[in-house]
Protein backbone atom coordinates (compact mmCIF):
# COMPACT_ATOMS: atom_id res chain seq x y z
CA UNK A 1 0.00 0.00 0.00
CA UNK A 2 1.27 3.47 -0.83
CA UNK A 3 0.24 7.06 -0.20
CA UNK A 4 -1.33 9.45 -2.70
CA UNK A 5 -0.52 13.15 -2.27
CA UNK A 6 -2.56 15.86 -4.02
CA UNK A 7 -1.40 19.45 -3.38
CA UNK A 8 -3.38 22.45 -4.69
CA UNK A 9 -3.11 26.24 -4.31
CA UNK A 10 -6.12 28.45 -3.64
CA UNK A 11 -4.84 30.66 -6.50
CA UNK A 12 -2.19 29.36 -8.94
CA UNK A 13 -0.77 32.80 -9.83
CA UNK A 14 0.98 35.80 -8.29
CA UNK A 15 2.01 39.27 -9.48
CA UNK A 16 5.76 39.58 -10.03
CA UNK A 17 7.60 41.77 -7.57
CA UNK A 18 4.88 41.50 -4.94
CA UNK A 19 4.68 39.22 -1.94
CA UNK A 20 1.45 37.48 -1.10
CA UNK A 21 -0.49 34.96 0.94
CA UNK A 22 -1.47 31.58 -0.42
CA UNK A 23 -3.24 28.56 1.07
CA UNK A 24 -2.21 25.07 0.04
CA UNK A 25 -4.52 22.10 0.49
CA UNK A 26 -2.84 18.70 0.74
CA UNK A 27 -5.11 15.65 0.38
CA UNK A 28 -3.62 12.35 1.58
CA UNK A 29 -5.09 8.91 0.92
CA UNK A 30 -3.90 5.31 1.23
CA UNK A 31 -3.84 3.53 -2.11
CA UNK A 32 -4.05 -0.30 -2.07
CA UNK A 33 -1.73 -1.97 -4.55
CA UNK A 34 -3.39 -5.39 -4.52
CA UNK A 35 -6.24 -7.54 -3.24
CA UNK A 36 -6.18 -8.04 0.52
CA UNK A 37 -3.64 -5.26 0.92
CA UNK A 38 -4.56 -4.54 4.55
CA UNK A 39 -3.81 -5.45 8.16
CA UNK A 40 -6.11 -6.87 10.84
CA UNK A 41 -7.64 -4.63 13.50
CA UNK A 42 -6.53 -4.46 17.11
CA UNK A 43 -9.58 -2.89 18.75
CA UNK A 44 -10.24 -1.95 22.36
CA UNK A 45 -13.64 -0.86 23.61
CA UNK A 46 -13.29 1.39 26.67
CA UNK A 47 -16.81 1.58 28.10
CA UNK A 48 -18.27 3.74 30.87
CA UNK A 49 -20.50 1.64 33.13
CA UNK A 50 -20.97 4.22 35.89
CA UNK A 51 -24.29 4.55 37.70
CA UNK A 52 -25.59 7.17 35.27
CA UNK A 53 -25.47 4.55 32.48
CA UNK A 54 -28.08 2.37 34.24
CA UNK A 55 -31.02 1.07 32.22
CA UNK A 56 -31.46 1.65 28.51
CA UNK A 57 -28.17 3.56 27.99
CA UNK A 58 -25.94 0.68 29.11
CA UNK A 59 -28.15 -1.95 27.49
CA UNK A 60 -27.93 -0.24 24.08
CA UNK A 61 -24.18 0.26 24.45
CA UNK A 62 -23.75 -3.45 25.23
CA UNK A 63 -25.85 -4.29 22.17
CA UNK A 64 -23.71 -1.96 20.04
CA UNK A 65 -20.54 -3.58 21.36
CA UNK A 66 -21.85 -7.08 20.62
CA UNK A 67 -22.80 -5.95 17.11
CA UNK A 68 -19.16 -4.96 16.55
CA UNK A 69 -17.99 -8.38 17.77
CA UNK A 70 -20.12 -10.02 15.07
CA UNK A 71 -18.60 -7.74 12.40
CA UNK A 72 -14.97 -8.47 13.28
CA UNK A 73 -12.92 -11.17 11.54
CA UNK A 74 -11.26 -14.07 13.33
CA UNK A 75 -7.88 -12.50 12.46
CA UNK A 76 -8.81 -9.27 14.28
CA UNK A 77 -7.99 -8.72 17.94
CA UNK A 78 -10.35 -7.32 20.58
CA UNK A 79 -10.17 -6.23 24.18
CA UNK A 80 -12.86 -4.64 26.34
CA UNK A 81 -12.16 -2.36 29.31
CA UNK A 82 -14.93 -1.11 31.60
CA UNK A 83 -14.61 1.84 33.96
CA UNK A 84 -16.59 3.60 36.66
CA UNK A 85 -14.46 5.25 39.36
CA UNK A 86 -12.11 2.29 38.83
CA UNK A 87 -11.16 0.33 35.69
CA UNK A 88 -11.13 -3.37 34.92
CA UNK A 89 -10.38 -5.59 31.95
CA UNK A 90 -13.60 -7.29 30.93
CA UNK A 91 -12.14 -9.05 27.87
CA UNK A 92 -8.33 -9.34 27.69
CA UNK A 93 -6.68 -8.76 24.31
CA UNK A 94 -7.37 -11.80 22.13
CA UNK A 95 -8.20 -12.99 18.63
CA UNK A 96 -11.91 -12.80 17.84
CA UNK A 97 -12.42 -16.55 17.61
CA UNK A 98 -14.85 -17.26 20.49
CA UNK A 99 -17.46 -14.58 19.83
CA UNK A 100 -20.03 -16.19 22.12
CA UNK A 101 -17.71 -15.97 25.14
CA UNK A 102 -16.76 -12.37 24.32
CA UNK A 103 -20.41 -11.33 24.00
CA UNK A 104 -21.29 -13.08 27.25
CA UNK A 105 -18.63 -11.04 29.05
CA UNK A 106 -20.03 -7.84 27.55
CA UNK A 107 -23.57 -8.84 28.56
CA UNK A 108 -22.45 -9.27 32.18
CA UNK A 109 -21.57 -5.59 32.54
CA UNK A 110 -23.67 -3.71 35.13
CA UNK A 111 -23.95 0.00 35.94
CA UNK A 112 -22.31 1.18 39.14
CA UNK A 113 -20.08 3.87 40.67
CA UNK A 114 -18.66 7.17 39.45
CA UNK A 115 -16.51 8.13 36.45
CA UNK A 116 -12.72 8.05 36.01
CA UNK A 117 -12.03 8.25 32.28
CA UNK A 118 -8.24 8.36 32.60
CA UNK A 119 -8.15 5.03 34.44
CA UNK A 120 -10.10 3.40 31.60
CA UNK A 121 -7.77 4.97 29.03
CA UNK A 122 -4.64 3.74 30.81
CA UNK A 123 -5.90 0.17 30.97
CA UNK A 124 -7.17 0.30 27.38
CA UNK A 125 -3.79 1.47 26.05
CA UNK A 126 -2.09 -1.35 27.96
CA UNK A 127 -4.44 -3.90 26.39
CA UNK A 128 -3.88 -2.51 22.88
CA UNK A 129 -0.11 -2.64 23.38
CA UNK A 130 -0.34 -6.43 23.80
CA UNK A 131 -1.77 -6.92 20.28
CA UNK A 132 -0.12 -4.03 18.47
CA UNK A 133 2.36 -5.89 16.24
CA UNK A 134 1.18 -6.21 12.63
CA UNK A 135 -2.22 -4.66 13.32
CA UNK A 136 -4.08 -1.37 13.12
CA UNK A 137 -4.65 -0.35 16.74
CA UNK A 138 -7.79 1.60 17.60
CA UNK A 139 -9.69 2.44 20.79
CA UNK A 140 -13.36 3.40 21.09
CA UNK A 141 -13.80 5.38 24.30
CA UNK A 142 -17.44 5.92 25.35
CA UNK A 143 -18.67 7.97 28.31
CA UNK A 144 -21.84 9.79 29.30
CA UNK A 145 -20.46 12.07 32.00
CA UNK A 146 -17.84 14.34 33.48
CA UNK A 147 -14.54 12.87 34.66
CA UNK A 148 -15.56 13.43 38.29
CA UNK A 149 -13.19 10.88 39.86
CA UNK A 150 -10.41 11.32 37.30
CA UNK A 151 -7.89 13.83 36.00
CA UNK A 152 -8.55 15.57 32.68
CA UNK A 153 -4.88 16.47 32.22
CA UNK A 154 -4.02 12.77 32.51
CA UNK A 155 -6.61 12.03 29.81
CA UNK A 156 -4.84 14.37 27.41
CA UNK A 157 -1.44 12.94 28.38
CA UNK A 158 -2.67 9.40 27.73
CA UNK A 159 -4.09 10.44 24.34
CA UNK A 160 -0.71 11.91 23.33
CA UNK A 161 1.06 8.82 24.66
CA UNK A 162 -1.23 6.57 22.61
CA UNK A 163 -0.51 8.56 19.44
CA UNK A 164 3.24 8.28 20.08
CA UNK A 165 2.78 4.49 20.17
CA UNK A 166 0.74 4.56 16.93
CA UNK A 167 -2.53 3.84 18.75
CA UNK A 168 -5.57 5.85 17.67
CA UNK A 169 -8.16 6.99 20.23
CA UNK A 170 -11.73 7.68 19.11
CA UNK A 171 -14.18 9.20 21.61
CA UNK A 172 -17.95 8.86 21.77
CA UNK A 173 -20.04 11.17 23.94
CA UNK A 174 -23.28 9.55 25.08
CA UNK A 175 -26.26 11.74 26.01
CA UNK A 176 -25.91 15.38 27.00
CA UNK A 177 -23.69 15.54 30.10
CA UNK A 178 -20.23 14.56 28.83
CA UNK A 179 -17.48 17.16 28.68
CA UNK A 180 -17.16 18.14 25.03
CA UNK A 181 -13.81 19.88 25.56
CA UNK A 182 -12.22 16.80 27.15
CA UNK A 183 -13.54 14.29 24.60
CA UNK A 184 -12.60 16.54 21.67
CA UNK A 185 -9.08 16.96 23.05
CA UNK A 186 -8.76 13.19 23.49
CA UNK A 187 -9.89 12.50 19.92
CA UNK A 188 -7.76 15.28 18.41
CA UNK A 189 -4.59 14.38 20.33
CA UNK A 190 -5.24 10.66 19.79
CA UNK A 191 -5.70 11.09 16.03
CA UNK A 192 -9.27 9.79 16.11
CA UNK A 193 -12.85 10.94 15.64
CA UNK A 194 -15.28 12.56 18.08
CA UNK A 195 -18.83 11.16 17.84
CA UNK A 196 -22.06 12.30 19.53
CA UNK A 197 -24.65 9.69 20.50
CA UNK A 198 -27.64 11.85 21.36
CA UNK A 199 -30.11 9.04 22.09
CA UNK A 200 -29.53 5.42 23.18
CA UNK A 201 -31.17 4.16 19.98
CA UNK A 202 -28.31 5.67 17.98
CA UNK A 203 -25.56 3.65 19.71
CA UNK A 204 -25.48 0.71 17.29
CA UNK A 205 -25.30 2.98 14.23
CA UNK A 206 -22.62 5.17 15.83
CA UNK A 207 -20.42 2.18 16.70
CA UNK A 208 -20.93 0.62 13.27
CA UNK A 209 -20.12 3.86 11.43
CA UNK A 210 -16.95 4.29 13.46
CA UNK A 211 -15.94 0.68 12.78
CA UNK A 212 -16.40 1.26 9.03
CA UNK A 213 -14.08 4.23 9.29
CA UNK A 214 -11.31 2.35 11.09
CA UNK A 215 -11.71 -0.61 8.72
CA UNK A 216 -10.76 1.77 5.90
CA UNK A 217 -7.42 2.67 7.51
CA UNK A 218 -4.64 1.60 5.17
CA UNK A 219 -1.54 3.38 6.49
CA UNK A 220 -0.68 4.62 9.96
CA UNK A 221 1.56 7.06 11.82
CA UNK A 222 1.75 9.41 8.82
CA UNK A 223 3.74 12.64 9.11
CA UNK A 224 3.65 15.38 6.49
CA UNK A 225 7.10 16.92 5.94
CA UNK A 226 7.31 20.35 4.29
CA UNK A 227 10.40 21.92 2.76
CA UNK A 228 9.78 25.61 2.02
CA UNK A 229 11.61 27.49 -0.72
CA UNK A 230 13.65 30.61 0.00
CA UNK A 231 11.36 33.59 0.53
CA UNK A 232 8.44 31.41 1.65
CA UNK A 233 7.36 31.04 5.28
CA UNK A 234 4.53 29.64 7.36
CA UNK A 235 1.96 32.06 8.77
CA UNK A 236 2.75 33.05 12.35
CA UNK A 237 -0.61 31.98 13.86
CA UNK A 238 -1.90 28.40 13.55
CA UNK A 239 -0.54 27.87 10.04
CA UNK A 240 -1.58 24.22 9.63
CA UNK A 241 -4.96 22.57 10.22
CA UNK A 242 -6.76 19.44 9.16
CA UNK A 243 -10.07 20.25 7.44
CA UNK A 244 -11.31 16.80 6.39
CA UNK A 245 -12.75 14.43 7.41
CA UNK A 246 -12.77 16.45 10.66
CA UNK A 247 -11.38 19.87 11.53
CA UNK A 248 -8.41 19.84 13.90
CA UNK A 249 -5.78 22.49 14.66
CA UNK A 250 -2.40 20.80 14.14
CA UNK A 251 0.93 21.50 15.77
CA UNK A 252 4.13 21.39 13.74
CA UNK A 253 7.74 20.72 14.61
CA UNK A 254 10.91 22.11 13.04
CA UNK A 255 13.29 19.28 12.13
CA UNK A 256 17.08 19.34 12.37
CA UNK A 257 17.44 20.09 8.64
CA UNK A 258 15.03 23.04 8.74
CA UNK A 259 11.96 21.31 7.32
CA UNK A 260 8.58 21.27 9.06
CA UNK A 261 6.85 18.12 10.22
CA UNK A 262 3.26 17.59 11.36
CA UNK A 263 1.74 14.32 12.54
CA UNK A 264 -1.34 13.33 10.54
CA UNK A 265 -1.91 9.79 11.89
CA UNK A 266 -4.02 7.22 10.04
CA UNK A 267 -4.55 7.48 6.29
CA UNK A 268 -7.81 6.09 4.90
CA UNK A 269 -8.54 4.35 1.63
CA UNK A 270 -10.75 6.52 -0.64
CA UNK A 271 -11.43 9.14 2.07
CA UNK A 272 -8.87 11.97 1.90
CA UNK A 273 -7.32 13.40 5.02
CA UNK A 274 -6.97 17.01 3.93
CA UNK A 275 -4.65 19.59 5.46
CA UNK A 276 -4.66 23.34 4.86
CA UNK A 277 -1.32 25.18 5.06
CA UNK A 278 -1.14 28.98 5.20
CA UNK A 279 1.96 30.41 3.46
CA UNK A 280 3.41 33.88 2.91
CA UNK A 281 5.85 34.66 0.08
CA UNK A 282 8.32 37.46 -0.52
CA UNK A 283 8.38 39.19 -3.90
CA UNK A 284 9.16 36.55 -6.54
CA UNK A 285 10.60 36.86 -10.10
CA UNK A 286 8.69 36.08 -13.30
CA UNK A 287 8.00 32.49 -14.28
CA UNK A 288 7.00 29.30 -12.50
CA UNK A 289 8.35 29.21 -8.94
CA UNK A 290 8.35 26.26 -6.53
CA UNK A 291 6.94 27.33 -3.17
CA UNK A 292 7.40 24.08 -1.28
CA UNK A 293 8.01 20.35 -1.48
CA UNK A 294 5.86 17.86 0.43
CA UNK A 295 6.68 14.32 1.50
CA UNK A 296 4.86 11.82 3.68
CA UNK A 297 6.58 9.47 6.12
CA UNK A 298 4.31 6.58 7.20
CA UNK A 299 4.03 3.01 8.45
CA UNK A 300 2.47 0.17 6.47
CA UNK A 301 1.09 -2.32 9.03
CA UNK A 302 0.22 -4.91 6.37
CA UNK A 303 3.88 -5.33 5.38
CA UNK A 304 5.44 -4.37 8.72
CA UNK A 305 7.39 -1.53 7.08
CA UNK A 306 7.92 1.57 9.21
CA UNK A 307 9.20 4.99 8.26
CA UNK A 308 8.36 4.60 4.56
CA UNK A 309 8.98 7.90 2.74
CA UNK A 310 6.97 9.00 -0.31
CA UNK A 311 8.33 10.89 -3.29
CA UNK A 312 8.75 14.67 -3.00
CA UNK A 313 5.73 16.51 -4.39
CA UNK A 314 6.33 20.13 -5.46
CA UNK A 315 3.75 22.91 -5.38
CA UNK A 316 4.48 25.70 -7.86
CA UNK A 317 3.02 29.12 -8.56
CA UNK A 318 3.05 31.06 -11.85
CA UNK A 319 4.49 34.54 -11.35
CA UNK A 320 3.74 37.15 -14.00
CA UNK A 321 3.55 40.92 -14.48
CA UNK A 322 -0.24 40.76 -14.62
CA UNK A 323 -2.37 38.23 -12.80
CA UNK A 324 -6.13 37.74 -12.76
CA UNK A 325 -7.15 35.87 -9.57
CA UNK A 326 -8.35 32.29 -10.20
CA UNK A 327 -9.98 30.77 -7.12
CA UNK A 328 -9.71 27.00 -6.78
CA UNK A 329 -13.18 25.94 -5.52
CA UNK A 330 -11.87 22.83 -3.69
CA UNK A 331 -9.29 24.81 -1.74
CA UNK A 332 -11.83 27.56 -1.10
CA UNK A 333 -14.12 24.99 0.51
CA UNK A 334 -11.25 23.97 2.80
CA UNK A 335 -10.69 27.62 3.74
CA UNK A 336 -14.38 28.02 4.57
CA UNK A 337 -14.37 24.77 6.57
CA UNK A 338 -11.59 26.10 8.80
CA UNK A 339 -13.30 29.49 9.08
CA UNK A 340 -16.54 27.83 10.25
CA UNK A 341 -14.66 25.93 12.95
CA UNK A 342 -12.73 28.95 14.19
CA UNK A 343 -15.78 31.22 14.22
CA UNK A 344 -17.62 28.65 16.34
CA UNK A 345 -14.65 28.24 18.70
CA UNK A 346 -14.49 32.00 19.30
CA UNK A 347 -18.26 32.08 19.79
CA UNK A 348 -18.00 29.43 22.51
CA UNK A 349 -15.25 31.44 24.23
CA UNK A 350 -17.40 34.57 24.19
CA UNK A 351 -20.33 32.62 25.59
CA UNK A 352 -18.16 31.38 28.46
CA UNK A 353 -17.17 34.99 29.11
CA UNK A 354 -20.82 36.04 29.27
CA UNK A 355 -20.82 37.88 25.93
CA UNK A 356 -24.05 36.46 24.50
CA UNK A 357 -24.32 39.13 21.79
CA UNK A 358 -20.80 38.50 20.53
CA UNK A 359 -21.36 34.75 20.59
CA UNK A 360 -24.62 35.07 18.63
CA UNK A 361 -22.97 37.28 16.01
CA UNK A 362 -20.13 34.81 15.48
CA UNK A 363 -22.48 31.82 15.31
CA UNK A 364 -24.50 33.66 12.70
CA UNK A 365 -21.30 34.27 10.73
CA UNK A 366 -20.42 30.58 11.08
CA UNK A 367 -23.88 29.67 9.75
CA UNK A 368 -23.32 31.91 6.72
CA UNK A 369 -19.91 30.32 6.17
CA UNK A 370 -21.46 26.85 6.36
CA UNK A 371 -24.07 27.84 3.81
CA UNK A 372 -21.35 29.19 1.49
CA UNK A 373 -19.61 25.83 1.48
CA UNK A 374 -22.86 23.91 0.89
CA UNK A 375 -23.20 22.62 4.46
CA UNK A 376 -26.92 23.24 4.91
CA UNK A 377 -27.29 20.98 7.97
CA UNK A 378 -24.45 22.75 9.72
CA UNK A 379 -25.92 26.14 8.79
CA UNK A 380 -29.28 25.12 10.26
CA UNK A 381 -27.78 24.06 13.61
CA UNK A 382 -25.53 27.13 13.87
CA UNK A 383 -28.31 29.55 12.94
CA UNK A 384 -30.66 27.93 15.48
CA UNK A 385 -28.09 28.44 18.23
CA UNK A 386 -27.49 32.05 17.16
CA UNK A 387 -31.23 32.78 17.12
CA UNK A 388 -31.69 31.30 20.60
CA UNK A 389 -28.96 33.52 22.03
CA UNK A 390 -30.35 36.58 20.26
CA UNK A 391 -33.77 35.89 21.82
CA UNK A 392 -32.25 35.81 25.31
CA UNK A 393 -32.45 32.03 25.74
CA UNK A 394 -29.63 29.80 26.94
CA UNK A 395 -28.28 27.02 24.80
CA UNK A 396 -29.19 23.56 26.09
CA UNK A 397 -26.46 20.94 26.48
CA UNK A 398 -27.82 19.23 23.37
CA UNK A 399 -27.57 22.48 21.38
CA UNK A 400 -24.02 23.09 22.58
CA UNK A 401 -22.92 19.63 21.54
CA UNK A 402 -24.64 19.79 18.15
CA UNK A 403 -23.01 23.17 17.58
CA UNK A 404 -19.59 21.71 18.40
CA UNK A 405 -20.12 18.70 16.14
CA UNK A 406 -21.21 20.68 13.07
CA UNK A 407 -18.25 23.02 13.54
CA UNK A 408 -15.85 20.06 13.20
CA UNK A 409 -17.40 18.13 10.35
CA UNK A 410 -20.17 17.95 7.77
CA UNK A 411 -22.95 15.67 8.99
CA UNK A 412 -23.86 12.81 6.66
CA UNK A 413 -27.37 12.23 8.00
CA UNK A 414 -30.29 14.33 9.20
CA UNK A 415 -29.93 16.19 12.48
CA UNK A 416 -32.48 14.87 14.94
CA UNK A 417 -34.42 17.44 16.94
CA UNK A 418 -36.41 14.92 18.99
CA UNK A 419 -35.93 11.34 20.17
CA UNK A 420 -36.32 8.75 17.40
CA UNK A 421 -39.61 6.91 17.38
CA UNK A 422 -39.66 3.11 17.57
Amino acid sequence: MRVNVLAQLNDPGLVAGQGGQRQVSIALTANPEGVGDGAPLNLCLILDHSGSMAGQPLETVKQAAKTLVDRLDASDRLSVVAFDHKAKTLVPNQLVTDTAAIKAKISSLEANGGTAIDLGMKLGIEQLAEGKKGTISQAFLLTDGENEHGDNDRCLSFAKLAASYNITLNSLGFGYHWNQDVLEQIADAGGGQLSFIEYPEQAVVAFTDLLKRVESVGLTNAHLVMELADGVKLADYKPIAQVAPDTIELEHQVTNNGTYSVRVGDLLVDTPRTLLVNLYTDALPDGPQVLAYFQVCYDDPATGKVGVVSERVPISIQVSAVHQPQVNPEVQKSILTLAKYRQTQIAETKLQQGDRTGAATLLQSAAQTARQMGDEQGATVLQKSATQLQSGKDLSEADRKKTRMVSKTMLSGPTSQSPPTP
